[in-house]
């Protein structure tokens, strides 16, 4: 086995977060894994996610995304970004336009016990760089879809948009969309 062929892993403590990164053979680093982990980081602080806790970032390709899609959203064909989160979004606070009436008891709710000295996992996000990659080149990147911008770029925004995910947040309704997009938005600007 050559060192194309190895899975890399970094897990990075961003104090209360751990972030593991793992980043598939042959697969391009265009962002330094810190710098992923600080999106993530900001991303989970804004939306107020439970801490101490653990979140996994899988950088893959477009058949790794074609396969999970359709075995989980039994959708054909390859996407951008998937997120598997673990815990419930009421375990997360109320954000705008949430479906949801958020956790009430604070950030530092899970809602199940661990063993001492355990940090809960909040779940995982997958990206395809090489779909990132060809939307930025193209044109077809950014929030609405047609935006020329880096990969690295592209690549940050699918990160941001996937924590988002796991921590409760999503665009089906408008208002929530809009709120979305805002933090999105503001986690590039300031990362």
């Amino acid at each position: 086995m050559g060192p194309e062929s190895v899975s890399a892993s970094r897990s990075i403590y961003l104090r209360p977060w751990r972030i593991d990164i793992t980043t598939r053979p042959g697969v391009p680093t265009l962002v330094p894994f810190t710098r992923l982990a600080r999106t993530i980081g900001a991303a989970l602080e804004s939306a107020d996610a439970p801490h101490p806790a653990s979140i996994g970032l899988i950088l893959a390709d477009d058949s790794e995304l074609a396969s999970l899609n359709v075995a989980h959203l039994g959708k054909d064909g390859a996407t951008d970004v998937l997120s598997f989160p673990l815990l419930p979004a009421n375990a997360y606070p109320a954000h705008p336009g949430a479906s949801h009436p958020g956790n009430l008891a604070g950030p530092d709710a899970i809602p199940f016990a661990l063993p001492p000295g355990r940090r809960p996992h909040l779940g995982d996000i997958v990206v395809s760089v090489e779909r990132a990659t060809e939307q930025a080149e193209a044109g077809r990147g950014g929030q609405t879809g047609d935006v020329r911008w880096s990969p690295a770029d592209e690549l940050r925004l699918l990160v941001s948009h996937g924590t988002l995910h796991i921590c409760g947040w999503d665009h089906a309704e408008p208002e929530e969309e809009a709120a979305m997009r805002a933090l999105e938005q503001h986690l590039l600007v300031g990362g």
